[in-house]
């Protein structure tokens, strides 16, 4: 179970404290927006570990324990200003990153699934999937709890497991390159199809969105040198130029990785989008 479907499953049968990095300042071992979920027992999602989580679990123990007398403070914004706590990494909890954190404690339970659900897909970048493939769902499986919002599509609407993870949208686009121009913006392009044609369709309608809004910041394209180099020729005979053409990534995945199976390449290709994504 992956921890976002995880900690809604949990929410379902016990109150639990949610805890986010609500701000940051030097160096610190979590990004804004990283989060943990703490009940009674058990905990999923880290906001950096050490001594910082440490003291984070035990805090929202503590509240979990005055949950039946005080009852649940709002959820979002205007939550109680005494739950915003600093953590001084360095002077304070001895660790050697130096900075500031600041972490915010809330009570939640299953009523505010749907708004953690809204709340915490702000914090993932868009994926476009395209093929429903080995590859493809090797892929899925390492993309689950990378911050990423999977949006998987093919032209084969059984082709996708029923155990996709809660992030992971289920897309049947027939033509499978009909899906292009509603790409939400910034998405990232995975292309690996069961046919060269709608391989070649899904890069050709991603570069002609690119003339217009130039909004897709990767477009990767599984296959070989070859493969690319045959793709190249009819894609210029389609009226795309030199400038254009090099907007697309094949052989896609981080060099140095030679293993051929589904797994080793989709641990590479994760590791080429996460280089993308903003620091």
């Amino acid at each position: 179970m992956h921890c976002l479907d995880e900690l809604f499953w949990r929410l379902s049968l016990a109150p639990a404290v949610l805890v986010t990095v609500a701000s940051v300042r030097g160096s610190v071992p979590r990004e804004v927006g990283a989060w943990m979920g703490v009940f009674a027992t058990e905990a999923m999602g880290t906001v950096g570990g050490g001594r910082l989580e440490y003291e984070a679990l035990s805090h929202a123990r503590q509240l979990l324990s005055q949950f039946a007398e005080v009852g649940k403070p709002a959820l979002g914004p205007d939550v109680d200003p005494g739950q915003l706590r600093r953590f001084a990494l360095g002077p304070t909890l001895g660790q050697c990153c130096g900075g500031e954190v600041h972490l915010r404690f809330e009570l939640v339970t299953a009523g505010d699934a749907a708004m953690l659900r809204q709340r915490l897909a702000q914090f993932r970048h868009p994926l476009a999937l395209f093929g429903g493939g080995h590859v493809g769902r090797s892929l899925v499986r390492v993309l689950a709890d990378l911050p990423l919002a999977v949006r998987w599509i093919d032209s084969r609407d059984e082709v996708f497991p029923p155990d996709t993870p809660e992030h992971v949208s289920c897309e049947h686009s027939d033509p499978v390159q009909g899906a292009v121009p509603s790409l939400p913006a910034n998405s990232r392009v995975l292309i690996m199809s069961f046919s060269h044609t709608e391989d070649l369709d899904v890069v050709a309608a991603c570069l002609t969105r690119q003339r217009k809004q130039a909004d897709l910041p990767f477009i990767g394209l599984i296959g070989s040198q070859t493969k690319w180099a045959t793709f190249r020729h009819r894609l210029q005979e389609r009226g795309f130029g030199a400038q254009e053409l090099a907007q697309v990534t094949c052989p896609i995945g981080v060099p140095g990785i030679v293993g051929k199976q589904p797994e080793v390449i989709a641990v590479a290709v994760a590791a080429q989008i996460l280089l993308t994504l903003p620091a």
